[in-house]
């Protein structure tokens, strides 16, 4: 890989993960279960996060501290191009283009996601669905990659099981959407592996599994340069 680091290769050291825009933690779930130790960092308060939490502007701390971490994510807010927000007619900033140049500033390997309106935007996405980790869901997200690290793109299983109504209640044999105002909170929790959110992060959240594949596939990458535990 293009870039390491400068720490010391301790067995037994989890690398440093930084999870920027982090909101209720779960992209961080998955990145600590894959082996990383997580620092969350956002705007707002986040009281349900399950990890160290830094509230902060996200841009501005990656690049103030963005070169201590071994590894950073990074989810801009998703409204901006959010279908639903469109409609509504709502207005929220274009993150993405200022928090890609803030990364690629800090010189770290790293992994920036966002929904399908954004892909146009994005750089050679790998897109993520809940089918390829056995979730009973589908929820696409979009992962960019950059600073020497690379995600392949796996197989996308067919979408064989309807769809509930987005904000109804999601009938036998069916997938919930969980966007908006939906139906289900104790679903969403058990099928997207979340049971500390609420329903405002559920709406927006990565499934821990989608971001422990991408945790492993980093570990391997930056094995060279750490002594990685087993």
């Amino acid at each position: 890989m293009s870039h390491t680091t400068d720490i010391r290769r301790v067995r037994g050291y989890r690398p440093r993960l930084l999870d920027l825009y982090c909101c209720q933690g779960g992209g961080a779930k998955g990145y600590a279960d894959a082996g990383f130790d997580v620092t969350g960092v956002d705007k707002d308060p986040q009281p349900r996060y399950p990890f160290r939490f830094v509230q902060a502007d996200a841009i501005a701390f990656v690049l103030a501290r963005g070169a201590e971490f071994d590894f950073i994510h990074a989810s801009p807010p998703c409204q901006h191009d959010s279908e639903c927000q469109r409609i509504r007619g709502n207005a929220h900033p274009d993150l993405i283009a200022p928090t890609r140049a803030a990364l690629e500033a800090t010189g770290r390997p790293w992994v920036m996601e966002n929904v399908k309106g954004a892909v146009r935007k994005l750089r050679v996405p790998v897109m993520l669905c809940g089918q390829m980790f056995r979730l009973a869901n589908y929820r696409h997200r979009y992962f960019e990659t950059g600073g020497g690290f690379h995600l392949p793109q796996p197989d996308h299983p067919a979408h064989l099981v309807p769809q509930a109504k987005m904000g109804r209640r999601v009938p036998p044999g069916h997938y919930g959407q969980f966007v908006g105002n939906f139906s289900g909170v104790d679903l969403a929790r058990e099928v997207l592996g979340v049971p500390w959110m609420n329903r405002d992060g559920i709406r927006e959240c990565i499934p821990p599994a989608y971001t422990h594949n991408i945790g492993r596939h980093a570990l391997t990458q930056l094995a060279p340069a750490l002594e990685v535990a087993a």
